[in-house]
């Protein structure tokens, strides 16, 4: 048995799993009729605000670890509200991954199915609820239903649950593949001049998971300029060498960068550190904390360089509006807050970055090719050219993420979300859709025609008939 990781994790096992299900129950039978339901969670990875309520939540203090791991069938039974950093450090010890693991350590696994979680695995795996076999969902009427893709009575609810926000409910217990893994990723760091030849460079890697004879098991990309951009390519490594460590003083984006001419630059990590790359400086977010500076990054406590940290600190400032603050003292106007991630296809990657870097002023970005996962269970049951029914995305096709996450000047007399509304209509413009989990303007008839429609209502009906839980675009625009 092979062991990547140097966090030993016990698994939970089934009676304790029982009796997490069990506490969660008695949660929702205390929530009075009416009122509505939600998670008892002070931690949230959502940028947009939560509705508040004096009402009890549901209790998932029980339920966030992992149950089990199958070495043979290479499965693992996870619970709703573990995090990827738990999970990956439970699979690890096997040897085994996620086929999907986000960036971010305190993603939970629920979180990244019922919402969007995308990495650098996607081109290849596609998305984190692609890999799901079958799922336990806590539905508004206070059911807990196995939902499995082969399944007449439940495949709906499967195929519509990802991208629900918890508008369908909450699992409870996922049973996701994994995939074997080598204890290194070798990476090489390829910088392009030009945004259409970085384009077709990924849309190439993205059929043939290769380039320059070279196998690329992992695939992403940073754009500093339009004219200094790199694709990340990642290798598995099973030979041991020099690592790299981008948990203390050095940057990993800032690893990436090298002068025009030159050969691409090479890196070696372990999986675990590869995997949390992006963590430690939140990708690039952590600057406005100054934690880039040497002279403050030197003295910052180590155990607090990592996004979780970071939340807290975004927590005290939306709650005491100390960035606008200090904004106002420098004689400066408010900022609006531009964090999102959007998916256009390959071919319009190019023209979204052209449009969106002199527009807002924002670098980085992030790119991240993916692909919906051919062979994904119940694809031979589910003929549908847009499996999934709150994100539809085209098989055979590729798209990328591009992620931003900064601010912007507000302008005097301009409406709320003035830049995050325009880059809502470019997008829409390029035929993309975004993810939910930050703050989105759609009117309603537009949101309803993009993310689900009829479909979503009828699954509404069927899983939430007394509208226990609020419905999508109160929740994702209305922010309810």
């Amino acid at each position: 048995m092979r062991n990547f990781t140097h966090n030993r994790v016990r698994l939970v096992g089934p009676r304790a799993h029982h009796d997490g299900v069990e506490k969660l129950l008695a949660s929702y039978r205390d929530i009075p009729v009416g009122a509505p339901v939600r998670l008892a969670k002070k931690t949230s990875n959502l940028f947009r605000a939560r509705g508040k309520t004096n009402a009890p939540g549901l209790d998932v203090s029980g339920l966030g670890g992992v149950i089990s791991v199958n070495t043979a069938a290479r499965t693992a039974d996870v619970q709703g509200m573990c995090t990827y950093e738990d999970l990956v450090d439970a699979t690890l010890q096997f040897g085994l991954a996620p086929l999907v693991v986000p960036q971010l350590k305190t993603i939970t696994l629920g979180g990244a199915v019922t919402g969007l979680g995308i990495e650098a695995t996607s081109f290849r795996n596609g998305l984190p609820h692609e890999s799901v076999l079958e799922m336990d969902i806590l539905t508004a009427t206070g059911e807990i239903i196995t939902a499995r893709p082969e399944d007449p009575e439940t495949s709906d609810l499967f195929h519509g649950f990802p991208n629900s926000y918890g508008t369908l409910g909450y699992s409870t217990r996922l049973r996701i593949e994994l995939e074997p893994v080598e204890p290194y990723v070798r990476l090489r760091h390829v910088r392009f001049a030009d945004l259409v030849e970085l384009q077709e460079a990924m849309a190439t890697i993205a059929l043939e998971h290769t380039h320059d004879g070279i196998r690329v098991d992992y695939l992403d990309g940073v754009v500093f300029a339009p004219d200094e951009s790199y694709l990340v390519l990642g290798e598995q490594a099973s030979k041991p060498g020099p690592t790299s460590d981008y948990t203390d003083q050095d940057i990993f984006y800032r690893s990436l960068q090298h002068a025009p001419g030159q050969s691409p630059k090479t890196d070696l990590l372990t999986i675990r550190d590869y995997l949390w790359r992006w963590d430690t400086d939140w990708f690039w977010c952590s600057r406005a904390f100054g934690t880039q500076n040497p002279k403050i990054r030197r003295w910052w406590p180590k155990r607090f360089l990592r996004s979780s940290f970071y939340w807290k600190l975004i927590g005290l400032d939306q709650k005491y509006d100390i960035g606008d603050r200090l904004e106002r003292r420098k004689g400066k106007p408010p900022r609006e807050r531009v964090v999102q991630d959007i998916e256009v296809p390959i071919e319009n990657t190019a023209e979204f970055v052209q449009w969106f870097l002199p527009t807002t002023e924002i670098e980085p970005v992030w790119l991240c090719p993916l692909r919906l996962r051919e062979g994904r269970p119940g694809a031979a049951l589910d003929d549908a050219a847009q499996p999934w029914t709150l994100y539809p995305l085209e098989p055979k096709r590729t798209y990328v993420n591009i992620g931003f996450w900064s601010s912007v000047p507000i302008v005097p007399g301009e409406p709320i979300g003035a830049m995050n509304r325009l880059i809502e209509r470019k997008v829409s413009e390029l035929d993309g859709h975004k993810s939910l989990y930050s703050e989105s303007f759609y009117d309603e008839d537009e949101f309803h025609e993009m993310y689900g429609g009829e479909r979503y209502s009828e699954l509404k009906r069927r899983y939430d008939p007394h509208s226990r839980l609020l419905d999508l675009y109160a929740k994702a625009v209305r922010r309810q």
